[in-house]
C-alpha cells in the first residue's frame, strides 16, 4: 500500500472555518477538503434541505420533454419507459412508470435483455414499440449516443425523450428532448446525476405543473438513492441532498419491493454502503443471470404479499449470482497462475464459457487481487465480449481507444468499460493493450493508494468527535469516509489473528499518553508481526462503533499497519 497524506489546508481558511463553526482543526480540515469553506456551506453539508434542489426547467429540453409528455396523454398515446438493465436503469424504469400511472393508464416498460439486445437502446426494442403501437418512449439512463437508433425510431414515427447522464459523443440524437447535464449546451448547476436523478428531476418538472413540490415526491428518493449509491456518482451537491432523504425513506418507509429485500437480510438502519453492498447486488442479480424486467417488477409493486413473492425469486437469482461468480473468479485466478505472465502490467483471461452476467464481477475482484488494469473475456454469440477495470487514476477507457484497431465496439468510462472484438483479434488486442499500457501507465499507479485525510492522536477520537462525523454521511466519490493515520502505536499484549482461518487481525492498541481503543483489521492477519512484542508502529484506519453484548464502543477499522 502506498500511503499518502492530503496536503494541509490553507491556514487562514483554517482559522477562519474554526472561528464560524467553533470546532477543532480537525473537523475544519476534514470540512475544508470536502469544499465547506463558509457557515453556509457547512449549513448546507451537515443540514440537506429540499429545498436545495435546482429548478428541474434549468435543465436544456425540459420544457419540451414535459410538453410532449403531456400531449401524449391528452391524445391517448401510448406510452413505453426505457431503460437499462442495471440499478441505475431498472430503479429510473420503476420511478418513471410508477409516477406516470398515478396520472394516467397507458405506461409501460422495456428492459433490453442483456444477452440478446446488449446496452442501451436496441433495433428490438424500437421494433417492440412499433409492433405495439407506442409512439413515445422515454429512455432512462441510456440513448445520449445512440444518433442512428432514435433516428430509426423517427422514420417510423416514433418519439424518444432521453433521459441520460454520461458524456455525449460528438453528435445529440434528434429526439424531442435530450436531458442530459453533461451536454455542452445545458446549463444545468450540478453535472452529476445518476440516470435515475435526472428521471427524478424530469417527475420533479411534471410535478410542478400539478402545483406539487419536491417534498411531495420523496417516496419515490428510495429508488434514487439506490441508483446513486450503485452508480458510484459522487455524492456532494445535489446528489447529497437526493441520497440523504432517500436514506430516510428507505429507514422509514420504504417502497414494498425495498423492504422486501430488507426483510431477507434483517438489516435496520442502513447506510449508503449498505444500499451498495445488500440491495444493489440483488437488484443487479435480475438483469445479470435472468431478466432486469424482474427488478422493475419487484420495484414498482404495490402489495406487499407480490413484493415479498418477487424478492424471493430476486434473491434466488442473487444466490446463483454468487456461486456463478465464486466458480468464474477461481478459474480465472487458475488460469493467470497457470499462464504465468510475470512482468505483464496487465490482466487479460479469456474462457468461452464463462458467465457474461459476472464477467465484471469478476474483473473487479481479479483488480483487487492483482492491481492491474483487467479484462474479462467471454463468448457472446459469435464474437468475444468483455468487461474491463482499472486502478485508480489510470483511464482504461482511453487505452481502450488506442487499441480501436482490434475491438468491433466499446463503451464506458475511466475506470470500468464493456467491448466486442472477433475471436481471431483477440491475442493481438491483448498484446496491443499490454503495449499501450505499458507505455502510458505510472508504475506507482500499480501499487494501491490510500489517501490519509489528517494524522490525529487517539486522544483525539471522542463520543462528540465520532458523533461529528455521523453526520459527514452519506459517504461516496468526493465525500469518502475520513481516514486518519496515527503513529507511535502499541498493542496492549492481546493482539491475535481471529476469524475461522485466522486471516484477520484483533488488537488494543494505545500511544503513551492516551486510553486503549481496540482495533479490526480484516484480511490483516499476516502483519501479526508488525505489532507482536510490543514493538511502535503506525496505523491508517477509519472509525466506526462496535456493538457486544449490549455495550456499544468505538473502534478503528484498520486499512493498513506499518
Amino acid at each position: 500500500m502506498r500511503w499518502t497524506l492530503k496536503p494541509k489546508p490553507d491556514s487562514k481558511k483554517l482559522e477562519a472555518l474554526q472561528k464560524a463553526l467553533q470546532v477543532d482543526a480537525v473537523v475544519a480540515t476534514l470540512l475544508l477538503q470536502r469544499g465547506v469553506e463558509t457557515y453556509e456551506d457547512a449549513k448546507a453539508f451537515f443540514r440537506p434541505s429540499l429545498d436545495d434542489l435546482h429548478d428541474p426547467y434549468l435543465m436544456k429540453d425540459m420544457d419540451k420533454a414535459v410538453a410532449r409528455i403531456e400531449t401524449a396523454m391528452e391524445k391517448q398515446e401510448n406510452i413505453l419507459v426505457y431503460g437499462d438493465y442495471d440499478v441505475d436503469g431498472t430503479t429510473a424504469v420503476a420511478l418513471m412508470s410508477s409516477y406516470l400511472k398515478t396520472k394516467y393508464n397507458l405506461v409501460y416498460t422495456y428492459i433490453p435483455n442483456r444477452y440478446d439486445e446488449g446496452y442501451g437502446i436496441s433495433y428490438k426494442g424500437i421494433n417492440f414499440a412499433l409492433e405495439n403501437n407506442f409512439t413515445l418512449i422515454i429512455a432512462l439512463d441510456c440513448g445520449i449516443k445512440s444518433v442512428d437508433k432514435v433516428a430509426y425510431a423517427k422514420e417510423l414515427g416514433i418519439d424518444f425523450i432521453i433521459c441520460d447522464h454520461h458524456t455525449p459523443a460528438d453528435g445529440i440524437p434528434d429526439a424531442v428532448a435530450v436531458l442530459d447535464p453533461k451536454r455542452n449546451d445545458c446549463n444545468y448547476p450540478f453535472k452529476e446525476l445518476c440516470g435515475c436523478g435526472v428521471g427524478f428531476k424530469l417527475i420533479q418538472a411534471l410535478a410542478g405543473k400539478d402545483g406539487k413540490k419536491a417534498e411531495d415526491l420523496t417516496e419515490y428518493l428510495d429508488l434514487v438513492a439506490t441508483a446513486i449509491g450503485a452508480d458510484i456518482v459522487p455524492i456532494d451537491g445535489e446528489n447529497r441532498v437526493l441520497a440523504h432523504f432517500g436514506l430516510q425513506v428507505i429507514n422509514t418507509n420504504p417502497r414494498p419491493g425495498i423492504k422486501a429485500i430488507l426483510d431477507q437480510v434483517e438489516k435496520t438502519e442502513l447506510t449508503i454502503t449498505d444500499v451498495v453492498f445488500v440491495v444493489a447486488p440483488r437488484i443487479n442479480a435480475a438483469g445479470r443471470m435472468e431478466h432486469g424486467n424482474f427488478a422493475v417488477r419487484l420495484l414498482a409493486e404495490e402489495e406487499a404479499d407480490l413484493a415479498v413473492k418477487y424478492a424471493s425469486e430476486i434473491n434466488n437469482y442473487n444466490l446463483d449470482r454468487r456461486e456463478t461468480d465464486k466458480q468464474v473468479t477461481e478459474e480465472a485466478l487458475k488460469q493467470i497462475e497457470e499462464q504465468n505472465e510475470q512482468g505483464r502490467l496487465t490482466t487479460v483471461v479469456y474462457h468461452e464459457n464463462w458467465h457474461k452476467g459476472v464477467i465484471g464481477i469478476v474483473a473487479s475482484r481479479l483488480t483487487e487481487t492483482y492491481y492491474r488494469p483487467t479484462l474479462v473475456f467471454t463468448k457472446s454469440g459469435d464474437k468475444l465480449a468483455a468487461s474491463a477495470r482499472s486502478v485508480r487514476d489510470f483511464d482504461i477507457y482511453e487505452a481502450l481507444g488506442a487499441c480501436s484497431a482490434h475491438i468491433e465496439q466499446f463503451g464506458g468510462h475511466k475506470y470500468a468499460a464493456g467491448l466486442t472484438l472477433l475471436e481471431e483479434n483477440y491475442e493481438a488486442f491483448k498484446q496491443a493493450f499490454e503495449d499501450v499500457v505499458t507505455k502510458t501507465i505510472d508504475r506507482n499507479l500499480l501499487t494501491p493508494e490510500i489517501k490519509i485525510d489528517v494524522k490525529i492522536d487517539l486522544q483525539d477520537i471522542t463520543p462528540k468527535f465520532y458523533r461529528i462525523l455521523k453526520q459527514f454521511a452519506p459517504f461516496g466519490p468526493n465525500n469518502m469516509t475520513p481516514v486518519f493515520m496515527t503513529d507511535n502505536l502499541l498493542d496492549t499484549g492481546y493482539g491475535k489473528c481471529v476469524g475461522e482461518d485466522k486471516t484477520h487481525l484483533r488488537m488494543t492498541v494505545k500511544q503513551p499518553q492516551s486510553n486503549s481503543v481496540v482495533a479490526i483489521g480484516f484480511g490483516m492477519g499476516d502483519k501479526f508481526d508488525i505489532i507482536s512484542n510490543r514493538k511502535p508502529f503506525k496505523a491508517v484506519y477509519s472509525i466506526d462503533e462496535n456493538e457486544w453484548q449490549g455495550h456499544v464502543s468505538l473502534q478503528l477499522k484498520l486499512r493498513d499497519i506499518m
